[in-house]
């Protein structure tokens, strides 16, 4: 900008006749301030112009850092940790502290950015749902991103636990640094969650700790811990996942985990094969404009 300041835009095409959807984005990302959600400070809606305007998060998207190829760029378990904790944080606020439920339903890496301290902060607002504090569930359409969704998304069923599972996933893919849907991977590995039951009921937890990280096994019990929490917010019966205060409270010291956990996870059968090798592009399903968005990375709309 004139004064020197680095800023983020997330240019909105095809948004020129969805002039109120644009403005109900702009007015919840205005109006709620989080040290863990990345700052709006402008926007332009300018004829069919539509741009978003954020501060500028030195880092990138946490996709870059944790599904890295080389062991330098590896992130350390702290930073891992903290992380996670900066995103539960975030979510919390979110669900229980702002005037309606915000249930922000596309959690994944690529909505994680990281300022220069590699302090963690949600973005991008395209997909989100407004719940009245009164209400428990809703029927909506369903919304978010592949390998991500909760199951529950096949009854239509939205509460803020569809963000709790999408937390669970990305909480698996920090710890072990691989994509939730790998198709570089067989067919039997393929699927993060598949393979977590399968080492879960073996007992075979450490076999899935980043390889790539020496930092990794100096702490292999705390994410071993780490691992169960995710189990946890990975429930199928979404009325059996914490809420996402009660996981800050675990992370924290302040609370216990549950123990007695099912791991017979389940997911959307909607899940497919999606090469990644050098991609950070996910399909997303639901989203409300009829062409992609840019903030962090690229986009794709399932038709």
């Amino acid at each position: 900008m004139s004064d020197d300041t680095k800023i983020t835009v997330k240019c909105l095409q095809g948004f020129g006749n969805m002039m109120k959807s644009f403005l109900a984005e702009v007015a919840t990302i205005g109006r709620i301030q989080h040290v863990n959600l990345v700052r709006a400070v402008g926007f332009c809606a300018e004829k069919y112009h539509r741009l978003l305007v954020y501060e500028y998060m030195a880092n990138g998207s946490s996709y870059r850092w944790i599904f890295h190829r080389k062991q330098e760029k590896s992130l350390t378990w702290n930073a891992r940790k903290k992380i996670i904790s900066d995103v539960a944080k975030c979510l919390a606020y979110l669900h229980e502290d702002c005037n309606n439920k915000i249930i922000h339903l596309d959690i994944k890496p690529q909505n994680i950015l990281l300022d220069h301290n590699f302090n963690a902060k949600v973005s991008d607002f395209g997909l989100f749902k407004l719940v009245g504090k009164d209400e428990s569930t809703i029927v909506s359409t369903m919304r978010g991103t592949l390998g991500y969704l909760a199951p529950e998304w096949l009854k239509s069923v939205t509460t803020e636990k569809v963000d709790v599972y999408g937390f669970g996933v990305v909480i698996l893919e920090i710890i072990w640094g691989r994509k939730n849907l790998d198709s570089l991977q067989d067919e039997d590995n393929m699927h993060l969650l598949s393979l977590f039951k399968r080492k879960a009921e073996e007992t075979r937890f450490l076999e899935m700790l980043d390889k790539n990280s020496e930092d990794m096994e100096l702490h292999r019990e705390e994410a071993v811990e780490m691992m169960k929490i995710a189990a946890w917010c990975l429930q199928s019966d979404y009325t059996k996942r914490p809420s996402m205060s009660l996981v800050v409270k675990v992370l924290q010291g302040l609370a216990s985990a549950e123990t007695y956990l099912d791991y017979s996870f389940q997911y959307s059968p909607m899940t497919r094969r999606i090469d990644e090798a050098d991609q950070e592009t996910e399909a997303v399903v639901g989203i409300s404009l009829p062409f992609p968005s840019e903030l962090s990375e690229p986009r794709e709309i399932a038709g």
